[in-house]
């Protein structure tokens, strides 16, 4: 309680023409400029480095999303592939009794 006293005696003391110290309230000043200053200078460095671990973060989920897409996409590929091989084995099949039975004319 006392520092905060002090302080309001002395800012009134300065504001007044009978202040015997004129420096003092331009040395407080530079004095709360530079707590000022070195709060906001390191919330901004834990700013950029929240966004720069995030970017990092962003692009490894994107990389993944990139192989499971073409994971998907070649799954897909083979499960198409696959699905022709047996209908085209099928039609074969298919072909060869009825040639066997002597219904289709091919």
């Amino acid at each position: 309680m006392m520092p905060w006293i002090l302080l309001l005696m002395i800012l009134a003391l300065s504001s007044s023409s009978y202040c015997s110290l004129p420096s003092l309230p331009l040395r407080t000043r530079r004095y709360a400029d530079a707590i000022f200053t070195n709060g906001y200078r390191k919330v901004l460095g834990q700013l950029s480095a929240r966004k720069l671990l995030q970017d990092i973060m962003s692009r490894q989920q994107g990389e993944r999303n990139q192989e499971h897409g073409a994971r998907a996409r070649l799954g897909r590929q083979v499960d198409s592939l696959w699905a022709n091989q047996k209908q085209m084995a099928l039609e074969s099949h298919l072909v060869t009794l009825l040639q066997k039975r002597g219904n289709f004319q091919g």
